[in-house]
């Protein structure tokens, strides 16, 4: 008699579920409860508390009253840890000397380095505008909380992704979808890119081909101008959340000993 999968976990017991991922059943149901109203404040409240998060904020002031310029700063990475993540590049907290020069470039200026690296590195230096204020912008308390409120958002949203993979994700793509004006707008945001490209199924590969066929790809399957559309925003994000819980689903299956031993037909 072969075994199902459950009747392998039962025997050795195992949990019903692989990690804390969802599946894409509960997929949709998680974006509803996420994007229900009073959620997120609700969530970014109880962040408020989480011991994690408050010794990141406060490690972060602390930092930054000792910093003794803005290129120092920028370097020091209990301020990149928040910084970066309140403005959307969260990836970037331990690249410093790339953070230091393009943050400190002119958005407005097309030849400057945020310029050149996109979108959002672009917005995130004009948030930041510590190309014109230097270290007292940063230290301004008004940018301190805006710093902070973001940084805290950015950990409730991350959370989110221990119970529904890509939930964090699918969250920014709501807000965000509206700004992208072009496909290149699009590629140069990571979260923009990685939702668009998981919702029409694109391969991981298109990563290593030119922009310009990057963006052929996408406009191939997709009109930009529909990301104006709330309806069809919504349903490239439901898309995105299915296909990250499928994915996520798969790999936790090839490293579970109970999916293995069902995969090899165990039999009584």
């Amino acid at each position: 008699m072969a075994l199902t999968l459950t009747q392998v976990r039962s025997l050795f017991g195992a949990q019903a579920e692989a990690g804390g991922t969802g599946n894409a059943a509960m997929a949709i149901p998680a974006l509803r409860r996420a994007t229900a109203a009073g959620a997120e404040a609700k969530g970014i409240a109880r962040e408020t508390k989480d011991p994690v998060t408050l010794t990141a904020l406060a490690q972060f002031r602390v930092a930054l009253d000792k910093a003794g310029s803005i290129e120092q700063a920028l370097q020091d990475p209990r301020i990149l840890k928040v910084v970066m993540p309140a403005l959307g590049l969260p990836d970037q907290a331990g690249n410093p000397g790339l953070v230091r020069r393009a943050l400190l470039s002119d958005p407005a200026d097309a030849k400057g380095l945020a310029a050149q690296l996109g979108a959002t590195w672009k917005a995130a230096a004009a948030t930041l505008g510590v190309h014109a204020t230097g270290l007292d912008g940063l230290r301004d308390p008004a940018m301190v909380q805006r710093l902070s409120d973001a940084f805290l958002k950015y950990q409730y949203r991350s959370g989110l992704d221990e119970e529904q993979a890509g939930l964090s994700d699918a969250l920014y793509f709501l807000e965000a979808a509206r700004t992208a004006e072009d496909v290149f707008d699009v590629l140069g945001d990571p979260v923009l890119r990685r939702v668009v490209t998981g919702a029409l199924g694109l391969p991981d590969q298109l990563a290593v081909q030119s922009v310009e066929a990057q963006g052929r790809a996408v406009t191939s399957r997709l009109k930009v101008a529909t990301l104006q559309d709330d309806r069809a925003v919504r349903k490239l994000a439901e898309r995105y959340l299915i296909a990250a819980a499928n994915s996520a689903g798969a790999a936790a299956a090839a490293t579970d000993p109970m999916a293995m031993l069902t995969a090899l037909s165990v039999r009584a």
